[in-house]
């Protein structure tokens, strides 16, 4: 086409609101930009002044998919702000629970965001009725996920039972035997998963790119760990800002981030070219199974790589479950101390690696506050991948190309409200 404009006002199937602008004449591409055009968030100064007790409650409301995961990198940073160290029970407790939060939030957005787009409906709603099976079988799964999050923090979103050292609330011996019971049964849940994207081809694109996450050396890394990229380098969390290099541009509330390259990817791809080799065996199955090789970099198999991921949390979600009922379920006070100190926290929620950092006073209370969200860091990737795809592209329908861009986009499964923490201030 000579000229192609796609002006997209809001992207559908994503958190938050955010355009796709698009401009390109004779073969050559003059604007592309995904545009984040949310109210920027506050919650770094809603924290000055409050209570280390009360963190973990008010950055949960960060989010309400991955509000598990902002409430847990906050204790990790809290911890190393503070000198405690949670016992090993509390840390398979919070493994469990962290599992839970990926398995909802991954089955949310394959079944009910991306599949409709490979079944040509504009929602999940028609595939309720055209494919009932479909739909039932993600409900099911997010209900156990969902289920798993009210037994071990209390209540299904925003969970209250988290806290510096521990739990407030201990599950029984009969809620983790029921909670085995039903992962075992998801388990077919999860093979049918698999044969479902089996059976959907996702496009044929792909680009270079730097993939950062967490890893550790005898776990696929979900909780802490050090900073790992597939450019070689390997950092403490502590050094997490000479990582992120946050940065502002005009078109955007939410910052933009670069490591050595221009740009950087996190999220369910980046974990798995990094980590694929800590996989349980059933995940790195799924994988091949799907034709998810490491180094990957077609970014539209991000959606792949979290159905790689359910299994394997239903797989170590039953290891964990095992270890806890055989060990039992003790009675723990946590013993913290309260004293003065700076800690960053780090941990992979569905999104990507997500960066917590916390200056606390004498008295307990916050100072200063710091938080990195996995999709301000693919901002700068994704619109890399738009300028490197739409070239390609460019000889197909201009509603082709306007769904081939707003694919990619959903591929990243964005939470674009929980980017946004950007203000730019100007006296005149």
């Amino acid at each position: 086409m000579s000229k192609v404009q796609v002006d997209v006002h809001y992207i559908t199937r994503v958190e938050g609101h955010g355009n796709i602008v698009v401009d390109a004449e004779n073969g050559e591409l003059k604007r592309c930009e995904l545009q984040i055009v949310e109210t920027p968030r506050f919650f770094e100064a809603m924290l000055r002044g409050r209570p280390y007790t009360e963190v973990t409650h008010i950055v949960s409301r960060i989010c309400g998919i991955c509000s598990v995961g902002h409430q847990m990198t906050s204790l990790q940073a809290l911890e190393a702000a503070m000198g405690v160290t949670p016992s090993e029970q509390t840390q398979l407790l919070r493994k469990l629970i962290f599992h839970g939060e990926i398995l909802d939030s991954h089955v949310l957005h394959a079944y009910m965001l991306v599949a409709p787009d490979f079944f040509g409906v504009g929602s999940v709603i028609p595939l309720a009725g055209s494919h009932p099976e479909v739909v039932l079988r993600a409900l099911r799964m997010k209900k156990l996920a969902g289920d798993l999050c009210m037994v071990l923090g209390g209540r299904h979103t925003h969970p209250v039972t988290l806290k510096v050292g521990g739990f407030s609330h201990l599950p029984t011996k009969g809620q983790l035997e029921q909670l085995r019971a039903r992962f075992e049964e998801t388990v077919a849940d999860v093979d049918a998963t698999v044969e479902l994207f089996q059976s959907l081809k996702m496009p044929d694109f792909e680009r270079e790119t730097e993939y950062i996450a967490l890893r550790k050396p005898d776990e696929y890394a979900f909780i802490g760990g050090a900073i790992a990229s597939t450019d070689g380098v390997e950092r403490p969390v502590a050094d997490y800002r000479e990582v992120t290099n946050e940065y502002l541009i005009p078109h955007s509330t939410a910052k933009h981030a670069r490591h050595k390259r221009d740009a950087y990817m996190v999220g369910a791809l980046a974990r798995f070219n990094v980590n694929h080799d800590r996989l349980h065996p059933k995940a790195k199955a799924a994988a091949e199974a799907l034709g998810l090789k490491p180094i990957c970099t077609n970014p539209y198999m991000n959606t792949v790589a979290q159905v790689v991921e359910v299994a394997h949390c239903i797989e170590d979600g039953i290891q964990l479950i095992d270890t806890l009922l055989a060990r039992g379920i003790q009675d723990e006070v946590p013993n913290v101390k309260v004293c003065a100190g700076k800690g960053a926290g780090a941990c992979e929620v569905p999104r990507g690696v997500l960066f917590h950092e916390y200056t606390v006073g004498d008295d307990g209370r916050i100072v200063g506050a710091n938080c990195i969200i996995p999709t301000g860091q693919n901002l700068a990737n994704i619109e890399a991948d738009m300028r490197a795809l739409v070239p390609k592209i460019l000889d197909q329908a201009q509603d082709r190309i306007r769904l081939m861009l707003e694919m990619l986009v959903r591929a990243y499964d964005p939470c674009i409200s929980c980017s946004t923490h950007m203000l730019d201030v100007k006296f005149e």
